[in-house]
């Protein structure tokens, strides 16, 4: 999937970072299914779309409803006129949203690519960049959430249980074992401290 956004820019929701080597796109897009939306603050029928995209994805994603996060992505690609319109719109929208910055032609591109002549429309993909659906705005205002379950067959996604990625295991080693290894450390630090100070007013009682 980041061979589509390969020398591009994706900026991270609400923050100004930039999502734009190809190691830092390739983990956030890799073995995901992506979508495009293609929208704009202003259009009266994306203002009545965007809550039920923002509610699909927060359920897909989100810890409150989920014990672990879907497979999905969502960049947004803004029709909106201005910079502070896109930023006020996302600043409504979940935090895990990646954008194509304001004013980058690559806008343009993907429209032309993905034949999208009207908003909002979500373009569903494979994490190769084939299309699984062309505009899904239907489909999720229908199915809701339980059509990423389609998705995620159509796209042959590899269960992240079965990652066995070099990256992927030491992320999981960093993030997860390291507090708990450093954790036990400290507590063999103090229990031996407490033992040899046991051990020494023993040493002076006798």
């Amino acid at each position: 999937m980041a061979a589509l956004f390969t020398g591009k820019v994706l900026m991270a929701n609400r923050e100004r970072d930039e999502v734009e080597t190809e190691r830092e796109l390739g983990r956030a897009l890799e073995n995901k299914v992506l979508l495009l939306y293609f929208a704009s603050g202003q259009c009266p029928r994306c203002r009545q779309f965007s809550p039920l995209l923002k509610d699909f994805f927060l359920r897909l994603t989100d810890e409150f409803y989920v014990e672990r996060a879907s497979q999905l992505v969502l960049v947004y690609v803004s029709r909106d006129e201005t910079e502070e319109q896109q930023s006020a719109f996302l600043r409504t929208m979940p935090k895990r949203w990646l954008a194509v910055p304001f004013g980058d032609a690559f806008k343009r591109e993907l429209e032309l690519r993905f034949a999208v002549s009207e908003v909002p429309a979500v373009v569903v993909l494979k994490p190769n960049g084939e299309v699984i659906v062309g505009n899904a705005v239907e489909e999720i205002r229908r199915v809701g959430p339980a059509c990423f379950r389609n998705w995620q067959e159509a796209a042959e996604l590899v269960d992240r249980n079965f990652l066995l990625a070099e990256d992927f295991d030491d992320w999981t080693r960093r993030s997860i074992t390291d507090p708990i290894r450093r954790l036990k450390y400290k507590l063999d630090k103090k229990t031996e401290a407490k033992n040899k100070g046991r051990k020494e007013e023993g040493e002076e009682s006798a």
